[in-house]
Order: structure tokens, then C-alpha cells, then sequence
């Protein structure tokens, strides 16, 4: 399965993956412009005993209509758990090292491509790569490891996390946060301050929380 929000993009994917590089496999390729679309396929194919294989996700995505899973990388740990024994491949613009961090400590891929990496070469390189042996990562997420070990202090915002600053982009006031996330006030309030921790932002109000949390790609 490829998903990903621009219809030129699944295509292109999709020729490279119909290459006469790649003519050892037999594909049966499904495809997602959407994260509603995505998860709607994924529950059917366990369902129908037809799980997928291999599933690339961009990690911007238009959230789900629940407001749930807000990007590519909630849908690819929703994909985890319904499909444990699939690979997962994630396809990012976002090359900063601290995306790169929270990426590979949330969902763990199977391949992490960062788009200004690839090449048609370089795709098919890196699809053997995570068929055969993976975890398989583009350059500048191994120039990532060279700088920076996994272990060191990084910011990692979790589901919840991430879902306090979406709603608070979204013009959600703080005392009405209780209504879409299953926490009280006092405890959406010590996460706050978790996240002006992680964001270095001294107390900060929720506009600069925002504008952070967007530089960096987390909303």
C-alpha cells in the first residue's frame, strides 16, 4: 500500500515499483490519498486475511476525520499494530535531526527515506534493501546516526502529545481539551509544560508552542 496526499506522487511510486528492475516480483499494489482511506483498507485487508506486505506512508497527511491520528507516522503505528509482521516504509521532506529522532523512536521503520535523498536508483536500491535486510535508511538519516546516537537527549513528543498541540492549532482553548483527549485539565496542563520542556520554551504561551511545533514538523 502507498499513501500519500498527492496523486503524482502514488504514481510515481508506482512506476518505479513496476521497473523492469524489480521484474523478480509480482506486485499487487493498493494506494491511499487519504488517512481515513488508509486505515478503512488496512482493518478490511486483516479482515479478509489479505494483510499487506509492504506499506510506504508519507508523514504529511491531512488528519483523520476523528482527529485521531493526525499524520503519516500515527497511521504507520496504527499499521503496526494491526499488521505486526508488515514492513513499513515512512517517505519524509522533513531531513531535521530532531523529526528524524521522533520518527525512528515512534514508529521504528522498516525504511526511512527522506525525499530529497531519493533518486529512481536510490528507491530501488532501497526497496531490495528493506525486503531482504533491513531497517534501510537514505543518507541524510545515516549522517543522522553518525551525529547523534539514538540514546542521547533528543525531543520526542508522544501521540498524546502531538494531539494536544494539533488541537490547540486548531483554536482549541486549553479548558476545553478534556472534550478530545481522555485526560482531566491538571493533567493536560503538566503535558503542556512537558512539551514547552522538550520545545526548550520557557513559558511559553500556546501561539509560541504552535510556531514552534510547526518549525520543527510536528503539526
Amino acid at each position: 500500500m502507498i499513501v500519500d496526499d498527492h496523486p503524482m506522487i502514488v504514481e510515481a511510486y508506482k512506476n518505479l515499483l513496476s521497473s523492469s528492475d524489480l521484474s523478480d516480483y509480482r506486485f499487487l499494489i493498493d494506494t491511499a490519498n487519504d488517512i481515513d482511506t488508509a486505515i478503512k483498507k488496512i482493518v478490511r485487508s486483516v479482515g479478509e486475511n489479505t494483510p499487506y506486505n509492504l506499506l510506504f506512508f508519507d508523514v504529511k497527511l491531512p488528519p483523520s476525520s476523528d482527529g485521531e491520528i493526525i499524520s503519516g507516522e500515527g497511521l504507520a503505528v496504527f499499521a503496526r499494530e494491526k499488521l505486526p509482521f508488515a514492513k513499513i516504509v515512512i517517505l519524509t521532506m522533513f531531513n531535521e535531526t530532531f523529526r528524524i529522532h521522533n520518527i525512528l523512536k515512534t514508529v521504528n521503520p522498516d525504511g526511512l527515506l527522506i525525499k530529497n535523498d531519493l533518486t529512481s536508483k536510490e528507491f530501488l536500491i532501497a526497496f531490495n534493501a528493506i525486503m531482504y535486510s533491513p531497517p534501510y535508511y537514505s543518507a541524510t538519516v545515516v549522517n543522522y546516526f553518525r551525529n547523534q546516537s539514538l540514546n542521547s537527549e533528543g525531543v520526542v513528543l508522544d501521540d498524546i502529545n502531538r494531539k494536544i498541540i494539533f488541537y490547540l492549532s486548531k483554536g482549541i482553548k486549553t479548558k476545553n481539551l478534556p472534550n478530545y483527549i481522555n485526560l482531566s485539565l491538571s493533567a493536560i496542563e503538566k503535558r503542556k509544560n512537558q512539551i514547552r520542556n522538550l520545545l526548550k520554551l520557557d513559558e511559553a504561551n500556546d501561539e509560541t508552542i504552535i510556531e514552534e511545533a510547526q518549525k520543527r514538523g510536528f503539526v
